[in-house]
Parts: C-alpha cells; sequence; structure tokens
C-alpha cells in the first residue's frame, strides 16, 4: 500500500481530566469515513506529542508552550480543594487560601496550577504526581488543590473537594502546530467552536440549482412585463380615446348608394 492509499485520519491527544466525549461524537457524525483516535497525554508531555506528530492537534492546558503552536481557549475550570468527608472543611460550601494556613497542603510535581504564593504549610516531600497525591489526602496526611475535573477523575468515596475562591485557575484549550493546519485540523476547530455541518466558512458559495434559475428567470420576465405594461398605458392615456372623453371613435363606413 503506498502513502497515497493510506487511508486519513486524525490523533487528537487530550491531558487528565480533559472529556473530549462531546466532540469526538460530533467528528463521528460528520465524518464517518475519518477514524479518530484518542491519545491519552500527561499535561507535561502533551506539547512534544504535537511537535514529534504523534497527534495532529490536541486539549491542553494554558499557556501554550511556544510561538510555533496555535491555541484556541476553550474554557476556564473552577479550582478546589480535595479533603476527607470528615475534613471541617467539609462543612462549607467555599473557602479561601486564607483559610487553607495552618494545613498541610500538597504540591505535586505535575501540578497544573500557576501559583505566585503557595497555600498552607509545605508537605516533607511532594508528590511524584496527583494520584500519589490523593492517595496522601486519603491517609489523613494533607490537603490538595487542584482544577475540579482533576479532582473528578481521582474520586474516592471517603474524599470531598470543595470550591477555592482565590485559588489560580486552569484554562483549557485546543491546539497544534501552526506549520500543520491541515483540512482535518480545520475541520476539527470547526467542531469545537460550535460551527454547524452546513456552515460556509472556507467553502465556495453553492452555485444556484437548475429550478432556482428558472425561477429567477421567470421572476425576472414577470418584472419586466410589467413594466412594459406601464409603458403602454402611459401611451393609451395620451391617445384618441383620452382625447374624446373616454369613448372610442366611431368608426364611419362607406356611403350607401341610391336605389
Amino acid at each position: 500500500m503506498t502513502g497515497s492509499d493510506v487511508p486519513p485520519s486524525f490523533r487528537l491527544a487530550y491531558v487528565p481530566g480533559v472529556t473530549p466525549t462531546k466532540w469526538v461524537r460530533i467528528w463521528n457524525e460528520r465524518l464517518p469515513d475519518v477514524p479518530l483516535a484518542l491519545v491519552g497525554v500527561a499535561a507535561a508531555e502533551v506539547f512534544a506529542a504535537l511537535r514529534t506528530g504523534d497527534a495532529d492537534a490536541g486539549f491542553v492546558r494554558m499557556p501554550v508552550d511556544g510561538a510555533d503552536l496555535s491555541a484556541i481557549p476553550l474554557y476556564t475550570e473552577t479550582t478546589v480543594v480535595v479533603v476527607p468527608k470528615d475534613h471541617v472543611v467539609a462543612a462549607v460550601e467555599e473557602v479561601t487560601t486564607g483559610d487553607l494556613a495552618d494545613e498541610i497542603v500538597l504540591h505535586p510535581l505535575d501540578d497544573v496550577l500557576e501559583w505566585e504564593d503557595l497555600p498552607g504549610q509545605p508537605a516533607f516531600e511532594r508528590p511524584a504526581t496527583t494520584a500519589d497525591a490523593v492517595e496522601l489526602v486519603a491517609a489523613g496526611i494533607g490537603v490538595l488543590v487542584v482544577p475540579q475535573s482533576l479532582a473528578r477523575l481521582h474520586h474516592r468515596k471517603d474524599l470531598t473537594y470543595r470550591t477555592v475562591t482565590d485559588a489560580p485557575a486552569s484554562r483549557v484549550a485546543l491546539s497544534w502546530p501552526q506549520e500543520k493546519t491541515t483540512d482535518l485540523v480545520e475541520e476539527f476547530i470547526g467542531i469545537v467552536r460550535g460551527r454547524t455541518v452546513n456552515s460556509t466558512r472556507g467553502r465556495p458559495p453553492t452555485p444556484p440549482q437548475p429550478k432556482q434559475r428558472k425561477a429567477a428567470g421567470n421572476a425576472a420576465g414577470k418584472a419586466g412585463g410589467k413594466t412594459g405594461a406601464g409603458k403602454t398605458g402611459g401611451r393609451t392615456a395620451g391617445g384618441p380615446a383620452a382625447r374624446s372623453g373616454g369613448k372610442p371613435a366611431a368608426k364611419r363606413g362607406k356611403p350607401r348608394g341610391r336605389r
């Protein structure tokens, strides 16, 4: 099989916490002949996957790493603190970072939040991953501040989470290499932006169909007929009928001969 015989496909990367199900469903409805492959990638590795061609586009967490990548911001996540269900924080609906001042706040090495000043008290060492940090929260060693999607991803029955109103927020975006903005990438951008299947963006206008052309011609003919009738009426208005009071002049016949 030659390169030209290989059927097209689309590889979509996504970082933990992002759920691309809705967009994948729309893709499969609109492009059933182009398979879409999902590629799960760690947040710290997704930009490398885009540059090396392991994915055509990807859902990433901002900021985007480098000017060679394009990005469309999609939404901003709520930030929450993960705590044991019997923790004092579980008794309220939301907290501030100041409310966590006396807590040991775990800061995993794969943290996706951009902190200027970490809240609470630092742990003895940083957990390697968010998943490891969740296990430490369950063991009562500390609390964890993360985007809500990650709290849901690592949900445990013995844990809960509450909104942190003044914590940094994570923004999710669709990103792809600028020099590889292919037709399939454009298709997926359209899906993410909510363009309908009948959108004319990037497509030439549809030419009139035969019935449409015929209808347009008939309409033009009728319009011309009405114009012509108006001109004829104008000439008649100043003709003999008008000068004789509106009655047609009597027709004069030939004189009859005498008998």
